[in-house]
């Protein structure tokens, strides 16, 4: 059960997202892109990087409360969305809590939580994604303080970003070990946003490359320690695939909620196939992965506010929840029909927002190396 401030807050969220948000999205997927202003709306409603320090912006509220609402923003079927809050608010706004002097935090955390700017994160290169080895991004130290080129893809919330937490080579000679993280506004001489990327799913959601071209930096903007950044995104791993995991399993209980409602409705051989056997075993079972994923995803919470929930769990999680989405929201498409396929129907964007959630944040192939390396010592 939630105590009541929690629930209070879900119930506003719920709120806010029906008459704000929800009756536009359809407009946004239309359009591939959501207005800038949605960050505004949202940071003025209190829902983002609400568990930051108040002095920081946020309420000073506990993990659950973040996780609230990409669940109702998942459950509504605004994955997208879901996707960009999670980048925005779990991720760029947590390297900085960890990492950021306190210079760094007082100039954009604040920011952050109100929706005055945007975060993004960029490690994913053109040749290189879950391997860090092949990134070519480099950092060079000059007399100004750091001179950054190279280019990102794939990166959400680019077109909107203010801010970019920048992966580069500050060390080539280490790989993967010479590896730093550099805050970059986006205003400053040498930064370039190439295309809003068009993709199968997530459409109203940005996702772009981006370009460093001599972009000087000065030497307060490496965020933390230099060469720590493969520490440091170690590190943050788990906070990021405990937000794709919320969302995720949000995401399969409302496509089952909204096949449940179709199923009572839809008639077929003279009674509403909902009476047919195969569609409640189906159901049944969608129903039963959910609330195995939701016990293991609070059990992974409950770990992470005490500390203690490590990179191998934090994959299984990833692993598990994102894999169940794809076959419950696929089996949930099956029993739509032919209807299934419409994209007036939000089971149809469901399935093809879906298949994203398996391949970023660590490939499900790369989940299971990290799980096998854990079993197996090497």
């Amino acid at each position: 059960m939630e105590n009541n401030e929690l629930q209070l807050f879900r119930d506003s969220a719920i709120r806010l997202l029906s008459n704000e948000i929800k009756p536009h999205y359809d407009d946004w997927e239309h359009a591939g892109i959501m207005p800038r202003d949605v960050w505004r709306t949202l940071g003025e409603n209190g829902l983002l990087c609400v568990d930051l320090p108040p002095e920081l912006g946020g309420s000073g509220v506990p993990l659950a409360f973040s996780q609230a609402v990409i669940h109702e923003v998942g459950y509504m079927g605004l994955a997208a969305l879901a996707t960009n809050m999670v980048v925005h608010s779990d991720i760029v706004a947590h390297y900085l809590l960890h990492y950021g002097s306190a210079a760094q935090q007082t100039q954009w955390l604040p920011r952050m939580a109100s929706g005055d700017a945007v975060g993004a994160i960029a490690m994913t290169e053109p040749g290189a994604g879950s391997d860090l080895q092949g990134m070519r991004t480099s950092a060079v130290r000059n007399d100004a303080g750091w001179l950054i080129n190279g280019s990102k893809t794939f990166i959400t919330n680019g077109q909107h970003a203010d801010l970019v937490i920048v992966a580069a080579k500050s060390d080539p000679k280490q790989g993967g070990k010479g590896i730093s993280l550099f805050l970059v506004d986006t205003t400053l001489p040498g930064f370039e946003r190439g295309r809003n990327l068009q993709k199968i799913g997530l459409h109203s959601g940005d996702t772009s490359e981006l370009f460093f071209n001599d972009l000087q930096l000065s030497a307060d903007a490496l965020l933390g320690e230099l060469n720590q950044g493969f520490v440091y995104m170690m590190q943050q791993l788990p906070r990021e695939r405990l937000g794709v995991a919320t969302a995720a399993i949000a995401a399969a209980e409302g496509a089952l909620q909204w096949t449940c409602d179709y199923v009572k409705e839809r008639q077929a051989f003279g009674k509403p196939i909902s009476a047919l056997q195969n569609t409640r075993f189906k159901l049944a079972e969608a129903k039963t992965q959910i609330e195995l994923n939701k016990a293991f995803l609070q059990q992974c919470i409950a770990h992470y506010e005490e500390g203690k929930l490590d990179v191998a769990t934090a994959a299984m999680l990833k692993l598990s929840s994102t894999e169940m989405q794809g076959r419950v929201t696929d089996e949930c498409l099956q029993l739509f029909g032919g209807y299934g396929y419409m994209l007036e129907y939000p089971i149809a964007r469901a399935y093809v927002d879906a298949r994203v959630q398996r391949i970023y944040a660590g490939t499900s192939e790369i989940m299971k190396e990290i799980i096998a390396r854990d079993l197996l010592g090497r």
